[in-house]
């Protein structure tokens, strides 16, 4: 049988989905993106679940598409396949009511930058790589691109694109495409320190506010202060949303019921 391609480990409310193939850098093969699709979708609705961590093994966080499988040998439905399971994964990843932690640990390319892109939160280490070598190759990054476009000042998202070289985790972070850059021994300490800090917060909160967050930022800026005013009500009215108000007011810490 093949070993599992990822591995899923609950924790106090936090999820850690490691990538766990390594002899393949952990390419985002049609059964790899299955994988973690179905790590990421496991029980979303939890009570317990708070936060998700993606992590990898071995020196490659992820090297994006698995390009045997795009070679002329497989037909076009299942080159179709591979594309449309990650963008649904890519997409799955802001839909989901709780933050995604991208911990990073090494290069991520292509595929495996637009991950990074695409997770609430992306914390590094400091040898930590990103690159969209794909024009390279002769195909251009342009599913990558998508998460890179939102998430990076439009000129440095072109010139990753247009040159494939990787940005350093120093100037991922100063463009925006990580949130820390932290020594790798580091690494696994920052990662739970932030993931720990969320689960304090009530899961229906930040499911509200994560979800709207996306919301606003596709609109104009009227639309998204319509919108967001009326979220404000709607969480005053949320049970959590009153008894974290009742607690500041009686100095006390607030009882969650999530």
């Amino acid at each position: 049988a093949e070993p599992a391609l990822t591995v899923r480990r609950e924790e106090g409310g936090i999820r850690n989905i490691i990538l766990s193939n390594p002899r393949r850098r952990n390419a985002l093969s049609l059964a790899m993106l299955q994988a973690l699709r179905g790590d990421l979708l496991h029980d979303v609705q939890s009570q317990e679940l708070r936060v998700i961590v993606i992590s990898a093994a071995g020196p490659v966080f992820c090297s994006g598409h698995d390009l045997k499988e795009l070679s002329s040998e497989e037909d076009v439905k299942h080159r179709s396949q591979v594309f449309e399971m990650c963008a649904e994964v890519m997409t799955l990843i802001q839909k989901l009511p709780v933050p995604v932690i991208a911990k990073v640990n090494g290069l991520a390319t292509a595929a495996g930058c637009q991950l990074v892109a695409s997770c609430d939160i992306a914390v590094a280490s400091e040898k930590s790589q990103f690159a969209t070598p794909g024009v390279n190759i002769g195909l251009f990054c342009s599913t990558p691109a998508v998460a890179l476009g939102r998430s990076l000042p439009r000129k440095v998202a072109l010139e990753m694109l247009f040159t494939g070289e990787p940005l350093s985790a120093q100037e991922a972070l100063m463009h925006g495409l990580v949130s820390k850059v932290v020594p790798e021994d580091k690494l696994e300490e920052e990662t739970m320190r932030i993931s720990r800090k969320i689960c304090e917060s009530s899961k229906s909160v930040v499911a509200l506010g994560k979800a709207t967050f996306y919301r606003q930022m596709a609109q104009d800026l009227d639309s998204a202060y319509r919108l967001t005013t009326q979220v404000m009500v709607d969480n005053l009215t949320l049970r959590d949303g009153q008894e974290g108000i009742e607690a500041f007011i009686q100095k006390r810490k607030p009882v969650w019921s999530h």
